[in-house]
């Protein structure tokens, strides 16, 4: 047995910075994971974790949850009752002895580990399906269908139980009172205590029931002091009654009394009891030394069980927060900036972002699509508009994911892996409810100066705030330049308006906002990349009432060219959201459409099984009718031959016998819907289903399939029914561009009276003879096993009907000894039987 040390599974975190962590509450997601988590050795791992730094573990850890995800939503594995047991477990090693509670909770510890061991080992062997039970189900039920190689790995450190499961039952009870079973002396002295105590009790009793003692107690009941049995005396009879007092009441009316006579069943009571607490004493100590010959395997399980429950609380909070596994992409190496200290390209696409702290059924979600080239982002727009929040949410997400959490985002959502990540968030905002200064600010902003390089993401919240505009405007400039030409990735807001314009005329950098609307005077929390923010602080107070003179006097002090650069970013933005409704709508009717059209075909499938049921009842009817005419046929055959009448007359009806029997063994095709055939030409890869039409690659013939099962299916080429696998079968060229057929075609056999042949080509696996006179038949004939020779094929299938018997015996003949042919028989009944041949062609 290893340790999980050696299974590959240890977090590896990066050395974030702790002030960043605590600004952007990263411990408060850590709560909430923990929250999730089964026991406390879990809980304490998922408080520890911390983002990683290496992407091959990141991936891995995203994997583990994405199989937890799937494990927990398709059966119900979980730790079940596992407890951290390391203490106990080191006690035993030192020589200690484990208490009855603690001993228990081994026992269920190790029983949680027998079970998810049991249900990965049945997930790598891929045991599915099980047998009936009689009995209920104990430990998780298993997830069906999928495997887990991940979790399967970490599962590995999971301990056996090394008989300690079978020892605790039989030597402690549920409620954790040793057993009597535990040892023959605990049981020979449980038993003597039993005789000693009903002894005692009789003796006492005579106290309780003899009219010249019950006078004198305070009440007729036995009870214990210190462990003795006693009697309660009215203080007033102290003396009449020989004893030893061993209380008295807190009013002193009464005193508790051991009578003399009594003493010693009371000792020998008392004796048995020590000696049974001792003999308790010895099995645990003796089990305990068995928990510590395997001590370390114990410690090594509880670690492996917390990392799989880590991984299960990774995963239900992923549910919690409907959170998606994020993709991570390497960089690229575009040229940024002609004098940056780096080349790579940071790349951060979230779509549908939300803050995972806030209310998920109410939190408005934000795209936040990093252009390619892009090194600064500067986020402008009203006070609580949501640019903090923004910020938050992208520091948090890019923070979850390199933990190995599943993202509140959309599905697709991309992220860089950075080495560091920095924040110098404000205070006003609601979420931190704290104050700093703007020496506080420059201070942080210094330290994150000193660290931060190409590989870092670094978050600044109201850059060059908290002091002179514009000194505050040349700062943010100064320190957004610095950053830039290192390469940093840099999310900024502010409400400097020369931060605007150094965005839109800087390359790497890009505006972003938050939109505020004017006439409900309130944010919506949607981020606009690309936009700057405006600052609508004459449009607010016009709408709440300012007087108008007012409002004239201070757009006369804006700068025209000011006030029609907010008129045309307000055009844009409203061209910008048609233009989002109009995308949003026609998504939406192509959602529309695609549901319609997936409705359609199950009900032209639906309709579609009903008509090949019906068609093959018809086709089993007709079976029995060609049964119940060809017996007659032979009845009246028998008949004629005992007249001794010519069977001349018989053949015709024979003849068409035999084509009705055809007709009625052609499987029946699946006729494809507009919408089915569509589906399959832009979908070619489409799974086969019941009546298409196929090529069998392998013998190239083709057939209708009839059955099908996980990697083959039942092929019926004519009347002969071959298994293939799936992956030799073939859709027949131009076979979607056939839709609602009147007719369906029998499979050909191949006819060879007016045809040549290419003998490159396969002739196919029957050839029909029927009808044809013996010369021009076995002429056919050689022809078709030269080509079927040549071909390669297995095997041939010869159709010369039964009529006479004739054609069938000169066919027969000219097959024996036939250089290309090494053996022949007769079809199977329900193949042709007397009326085919197989013949077996030589290699």
């Amino acid at each position: 047995m290893g340790s999980p040390e050696g299974t590959g599974v240890r977090y590896n975190s990066a050395a974030m910075d702790s002030k960043t962590l605590s600004v952007l509450e990263y411990p408060k997601i850590l709560e909430r994971l923990a929250g999730n988590c089964g026991f406390s050795a879990s809980a304490e791992l998922a408080r520890q974790l911390k983002p990683s730094v290496n992407l091959e573990e990141i991936q891995r850890l995203l994997a583990e949850t994405s199989e937890a995800r799937l494990l927990i939503t398709t059966s119900d594995a979980t730790i079940g009752g596992a407890h951290d047991v390391r203490p106990a477990a080191v006690l035993a090693q030192r020589g200690g002895v484990i208490e009855p509670t603690d001993m228990l909770d081994i026992k269920s510890t190790l029983i949680s580990a027998r079970n998810l061991k049991k249900l990965f080992d049945k997930s790598t062997k891929g045991e599915t399906d099980e047998p009936t039970e009689t009995k209920p189900r104990r430990g998780p039920r298993p997830a069906p269908k999928h495997s887990f190689p991940r979790l399967t790995e970490i599962a590995r450190g999971l301990p056996e139980t090394y008989g300690l499961v079978d020892a605790i039952t039989r030597t402690l009870s549920d409620r954790g009172e040793v057993l009597d079973s535990a040892s023959p002396k605990l049981a020979t002295l449980r038993r003597e205590i039993r005789v000693a105590h009903d002894r005692l009790m009789t003796r006492l009793q005579r106290y309780i029931t003899d009219a010249s003692t019950a006078s004198m107690l305070q009440e007729s009941i036995i009870t214990q002091r210190d462990g003795r049995y006693v009697i309660p005396l009215r203080a007033e009879n102290k003396g009449k009654i020989k004893a030893i007092i061993h209380d008295q009441s807190s009013s002193g009316a009464t005193l508790f009394i051991e009578p003399i006579p009594i003493v010693e069943a009371n000792n020998e009571l008392r004796e048995f009891q020590l000696k049974a607490r001792d003999e308790e004493r010895r099995v645990l100590a003796e089990l305990s030394a068995v928990v510590a010959q395997h001590a370390d395997e114990i410690i090594w399980g509880v670690e492996t069980l917390a990392l799989l429950d880590l991984a299960f609380a990774k995963a239900k909070y992923a549910e919690e927060l409907h959170a998606s596994e994020p993709v991570f992409r390497s960089a690229k190496s575009p040229t940024l900036h002609p004098k940056s200290e780096t080349s790579d390209s940071a790349h951060i696409r979230l779509f549908q972002a939300r803050h995972p702290l806030l209310d998920q059924s109410s939190v408005v979600p934000i795209d936040f699509d990093l252009p390619e080239n892009t090194r600064a982002v500067v986020i402008t727009g009203p006070n609580t508009g949501g640019k903090t929040v923004a910020l938050k949410t992208v520091g948090l997400i890019v923070l979850m994911a390199q933990s190995g959490l599943h993202v509140p985002a959309a599905s697709g959502s991309e992220l860089s892996l950075f080495q560091a990540i920095y924040a110098d968030i404000g205070d006003e905002q609601s979420i931190q409810q704290s104050l700093s200064t703007f020496s506080g600010h420059i201070t942080n902003i210094i330290r994150i100066l000193k660290h931060a390089d190409g590989r870092a993401l670094v978050i600044l919240d109201e850059l060059g705030a908290g002091t002179d505009p514009q000194e505050g405007a040349a700062l943010a400039r100064a320190i957004l330049s610095h950053l830039l030409k290192k390469g940093v990735t840099t999310l900024v807001t502010t409400h400097h308006p020369e931060l605007k314009q150094f965005a839109h005329d800087t390359e790497g950098a890009i505006n972003a906002s938050v939109e505020f609307d004017v006439k409900t005077l309130r944010p919506t929390y949607q981020l606009t990349i690309g936009l700057p923010g405006r600052s609508n602080a004459i449009a607010i107070a016009t709408r709440l009432g300012l007087d108008a003179e007012i409002v004239a006097a201070a757009k006369s002090e804006v700068h025209p060219d000011d006030l029609r650069t907010d008129k045309l970013l307000d055009d844009i933005r409203k061209e910008r959201n048609r233009s989002s409704r109009e995308r949003d709508k026609a998504i939406k009717a192509r959602q529309k459409t695609d549901t319609l059209n997936a409705e359609l075909q199950k009900r032209l499938e639906k309709i579609e099984d009903e008509r090949r049921e019906v068609l093959a009842q018809a086709r089993a009817e007709g079976e029995l009718e060609v049964a119940v005419l060809k017996r007659n046929l032979d009845s009246l055959r028998s008949q004629l031959r005992k007249a001794r009448q010519p069977l001349e007359a018989l053949k015709e009806m024979e003849e068409k016998v035999e084509v009705m029997e055809a007709r009625v063994e052609e499987p029946v095709e699946r006729r494809m819907s507009k919408v089915e055939a569509q589906s399959k030409i832009e979908n070619p890869q489409s799974p086969i289903r019941l009546g298409e039409r196929v090529r069998v690659s392998t013998l190239n013939a083709e057939g209708v399939v009839t059955a099908l099962g996980e990697s083959d299916a039942e092929v019926q080429v004519g009347s002969l029914r071959v298994r293939a696998r799936l992956v030799d079968l073939e859709r027949k060229a131009g076979e979607e561009s056939k839709v609602n057929e009147s007719k369906v075609k029998s499979p050909k056999s191949t006819d060879l009276r007016p045809s040549t042949f290419d003998v490159k080509q396969s002739p196919g696996l029957e050839v029909s003879l029927r009808g044809m006179m013996v010369e021009d038949a076995l002429d056919a004939l050689e022809r078709y096993l030269e080509k079927a020779y040549l071909a390669g094929l297995p095997f041939v299938r010869i159709v010369h009907g039964k009529g006479t018997g004739k054609l069938r015996a000169a066919v027969r003949d000219a097959l024996r000894g036939h250089s290309y042919v090494r053996a022949f028989e007769e079809a199977h009944p329900n193949e042709g039987g007397e009326g085919v041949t197989v013949a077996l062609i030589a290699g």
